[in-house]
């Protein structure tokens, strides 16, 4: 809070003089408080005595009171639910954040269930869409009021971190007789609602009166809360309000003997070293922009992988690295360097000579695509690295150029146009100017790659058949 004016009521229950007394010992009340030096009007409501004055003073605190930031991240904290008659289901609160409209999907509670907002009234008046900082009644549908309570908050769904611990700043009253430690029966007032917590002080073990320290607490339900959020603290077994704070960390990671909280973003991305540009906004409720790819990092870290993906791809020799074997932050990183290039789902230095793709068997096997020579005297290494990359295609111990097995599959379609029916091996052979020795292992290939299909002695067309450009005035009935 910080902004505000005191009304001073009932003042037509005393006189003057004691009036008088009640306004100086409610200045020094709120004395270094955020209401300090602000008017206090005095006011007697069933005589409507001062009511005038009072709205004058309201109307000025509105004027000159920041309005809410709309930050597109709607929440509003249910102080009330009931179950109206023809409408279902409806909750009050006070909206900040954001902007709801008819129709919007939101998540309720929790358990996040998933309503829609079927209407919206603020001070008995009908709104199409609500900005931040007005009391509202939202109409929800697709869920009972029975499953919503005070202390519910209604947001957008994937907007907001929902979590069950935090670490705070806690603030301990001067008035407090003790010492704050983690014993004790202690419950936080957040939201519009009240939730038994257990305290942990971070750092020293004890906070003693007049203290601001760092605190991690845990919530027996999920709340969607954002770094600054403000709360409350109460010890139940000695009915004492022990302090107030600040929300620090949603989502702290590190263990309570280490923790150092702050409302630092960059201390969230420090901690974690990398994380997802919209997960950051979910904790910290700031946008950042993407280090590499769609990911946050804290300085040196892509640095750092960007020498180990160097140091991989060197060594993974002339068939490259397989990029699968990396994870989606290593292939962001991969993508941003000038001196690796991609291909075929290989990383490779690109200053690096291919020498694979020169290879003289390859060059063999190009030079007649359809009666390949045998790979003896090949050394099996190379071998074995040209199949890998897929550029040599071994199918019933015979090789093939991968280009001899795209070339088949564009004559098999050619095939197809005229033999709708299938077309033997046989067929095939003729067609490429094959013999039968080879004919058959590239039929076989075909059909694994779902090219045809076989059918008897026919082979069919399969789902990956390629395209075939019908003749010229060829027309294609579609039936009546």
């Amino acid at each position: 809070m910080r902004h505000g004016i005191v009304a001073l009521t009932k003042v037509d229950l005393v006189d003057d003089e004691w009036r008088e007394l009640a306004h100086m010992e409610v200045a020094d009340h709120v004395a270094g408080t955020f209401l300090d030096g602000v008017p206090i009007v005095p006011v007697a409501a069933t005589a409507g005595y001062g009511l005038d004055d009072l709205r004058a003073a309201l109307d000025g605190l509105v004027a000159a009171t920041p309005s809410a930031t709309d930050r597109g991240r709607a929440r509003l904290w249910v102080d009330r639910v009931f179950s109206a008659k023809g409408a279902g289901t409806v909750v009050t609160g006070t909206l900040a954040g954001g902007v709801l409209a008819v129709g919007d999907h939101v998540a309720v509670g929790p358990h996040r269930r998933a309503a829609r907002v079927r209407a919206i009234q603020s001070l008995g008046r009908t709104h199409e869409r609500i900005g931040p900082g007005n009391r509202v009644a939202l109409n929800l549908s697709g869920i009972e009021h029975t499953d919503v309570t005070r202390g519910d908050a209604v947001v957008p769904p994937d907007r907001w971190h929902h979590t069950r611990r935090i670490d705070a700043s806690l603030l301990v009253l001067d008035a407090l007789d003790h010492e704050v430690t983690r014993r004790g029966a202690y419950t936080a007032y957040v939201g519009s609602g009240e939730f038994p917590v257990r305290l942990r002080v971070l750092g020293d073990a004890t906070l003693v009166p007049g203290d601001t320290g760092s605190v991690r607490l845990h919530l027996p339900t999920a709340l969607p809360l954002l770094p600054g959020d403000r709360f409350v603290l109460r010890e139940s077994g000695r009915s004492e309000t022990v302090g107030g704070g600040e929300v620090l960390d949603v989502a702290p990671i590190r263990p309570a003997s280490k923790a150092r909280p702050d409302r630092s973003v960059d201390r969230v991305v420090a901690e974690r070293g990398w994380i997802r540009v919209d997960e950051l906004a979910r904790l910290t409720g700031e946008d950042r922009s993407p280090t590499v790819g769609a990911w946050v990092a804290a300085p040196g870290v892509v640095e750092a992988v960007a020498a180990t993906l160097r140091v991989r791809v060197t060594g993974a020799g002339e068939l490259g690295l397989d990029v699968a074997l990396l994870d989606e932050r290593e292939r962001a990183v991969l993508a941003t360097l000038d001196d690796v290039e991609q291909a075929g789902g290989r990383a490779r230095p690109a200053l690096v000579r291919d020498t694979l793709a020169e290879h003289p068997f390859l060059a063999a096997l190009q030079a007649t695509p359809f009666a390949p020579p045998g790979a003896d005297g090949v050394d099996r290494g190379a071998l074995r690295q040209l199949v890998q990359r897929g550029l040599v295609i071994e199918r019933d111990g015979v090789h093939f150029a991968a280009t001899a097995v795209e070339e088949a599959a564009r004559v098999a379609a050619d095939l197809l146009v005229t033999r709708p029916e299938g077309f033997t091996v046989a067929e095939l052979r003729d067609a490429i100017g094959a013999t039968r020795k080879h004919a058959l292992p590239l039929a076989a290939e075909l059909d694994a790659r779902g090219v045809t299909r076989r059918r008897g002695d026919m082979r069919i067309g399969g789902p990956r058949l390629p395209g075939h450009q019908r003749p010229a005035g060829e027309d294609r009935d579609f039936g009546n």
